[in-house]
């Protein structure tokens, strides 16, 4: 025991295998607890980045689909309007046509009706003709 106190008082130490140490045994347990620890805190820490990687990882992809959608529906907007100007344009064509065939109508109607009347005065002229020898 005396020995013990003296290489205690050295700094020296018997572990439970009796075997010589400079730590004392308590402290030298300490620090293998500690070592776990940290190791056990390190993969911790390893395991919460690969795991914070893997999420923005997917963040990442749903951004990246997500703008590929947005350009999708921005493409078929932009396809809508030029398809209503086509037929705006198309419809405008149309009502052009109308006005320009209803002004057509009207020239061969009162050409028609200049007709009908030449007629009806040659027919008169032709009876007063007839009437006349």
């Amino acid at each position: 025991a005396m020995a013990r106190a003296a290489l205690g008082a050295a700094g020296l130490h018997f572990d439970e295998l009796n075997k010589l140490r400079v730590l004392e045994p308590e402290v030298a347990a300490q620090t293998a607890q500690l070592r776990e620890e940290c190791r056990a805190f390190v993969d911790k820490t390893a395991e919460f980045q690969k795991i914070v990687g893997s999420l923005i990882e997917l963040v990442d992809q749903l951004a990246k689909a997500a703008e590929s959608e947005k350009m999708k529906a921005i493409g078929a907007r932009n396809l809508l309007k030029s398809i209503a100007k086509q037929r705006e344009a198309q419809e405008q064509q149309l009502q052009a046509l109308i006005a320009e065939k209803k002004m057509q109508l009207e020239r061969y109607r009162i050409e028609y009706e200049t007709l009908c009347k030449i007629e009806a005065d040659q027919n008169e002229f032709i009876d007063q003709f007839i009437f006349q020898k």
